[in-house]
């Protein structure tokens, strides 16, 4: 009954964090405001993953240089934030120009990583240079992109999140109940086919007949309702996988215990950090 109790304060915390960062645009009714607490929460999440990640390569014996590694996932969370944030004029110039600068020094960055490799003990100098950049890609990136969705659309990113929510939970049910067919029993032993279905149906009816009416700017298609649906059931289990495949090739069940019950940061945000990407280029290309 303890656990219970201690996994429900966590979530609710959790859940209550994240939802005021969503709305922070709308409480303090200033865009630069709102996007601000969001932006320090995603770096905050990046610090944390970016631990969990290297904590997880350097049981598998890596050797990731650990300071570039966090200078450069921060720096690539905090420069795609507010690179999409920026409008026009002299903000978009400053940006632009800070954006460039920034990816010539990450140019510049790996030839330097391979010279100073000379000097470091490690039997496998090319794995550690990938793993210390690695995090800037799988979690700065990703958590970079979320602040701007939130600041212009904050109901269409808890939108987002819901579909993922709704996706687990709807899963984690239908395979509960009549799950017989393993879906990837490699990286997750618990996953079936009827769960991971089942997730995916009740995610796609949500958004087709509920999006609609809890968001109301930007207008969206249901066709594109329904294509947001899939990238947050489909797209966000195979990140749930992808994050599973991580851990299991060290044995470890949780990624760390930030939240006591539920894990650590690449446990809870595993889903979005694949999705994100692929839920801005939607909006990108479609306009919304």
């Amino acid at each position: 009954m303890k656990n219970f109790w201690i996994r429900t304060l966590s979530a609710t915390v959790y859940a209550a964090l994240f939802v005021f960062c969503i709305y922070a645009t709308k409480i303090f009714e200033d865009v630069e405001i709102g996007a601000m607490f969001f932006i320090v929460f995603t770096l905050f999440v990046t610090v944390g993953g970016t631990f969990e990640f290297f904590r997880i390569v350097e049981m598998q014996g890596a050797k990731p240089m650990r300071t570039i590694g966090y200078i450069t996932s921060i720096l690539t969370c905090l420069v795609v934030s507010l690179a999409s944030m920026c409008k026009n004029g002299t903000e978009y110039n400053i940006y632009s120009t800070f954006i460039v600068i920034y990816a010539v020094l990450l140019f510049l960055l790996v030839p330097t990583l391979l010279i100073a490799q000379l000097w470091r003990m490690s039997d496998q100098p090319i794995r550690d240079i990938t793993y210390t950049l690695f995090p800037a890609i799988y979690i700065g990136l990703p958590l970079g992109l979320m602040p701007t969705t939130a600041a212009t659309s904050p109901n269409l990113m808890m939108s987002i999140l819901a579909l993922v929510w709704i996706n687990d939970s709807f899963a984690y049910i239908g395979g509960s109940l009549y799950g017989k067919h393993k879906m990837w029993p490699r990286h997750s032993p618990g996953k079936t086919w009827e769960g991971t279905a089942t997730g995916v149906v009740i995610a796609c009816l949500v958004a087709v007949f509920v999006g609609p009416l809890f968001v109301k700017e930007p207008e969206i298609h249901w066709s594109l309702w329904l294509a947001i649906a899939l990238i947050c059931s489909i797209i966000g289990t195979l990140g749930d996988l992808v994050e599973s495949m991580l851990k299991r090739s060290v044995g470890l069940k949780d990624s760390g215990n930030i939240m006591p019950g539920h894990g650590g940061f690449l446990d809870r945000f595993d889903s979005l950090l694949i999705i994100m990407p692929f839920i801005v280029a939607l909006r990108i290309i479609c306009r919304i």
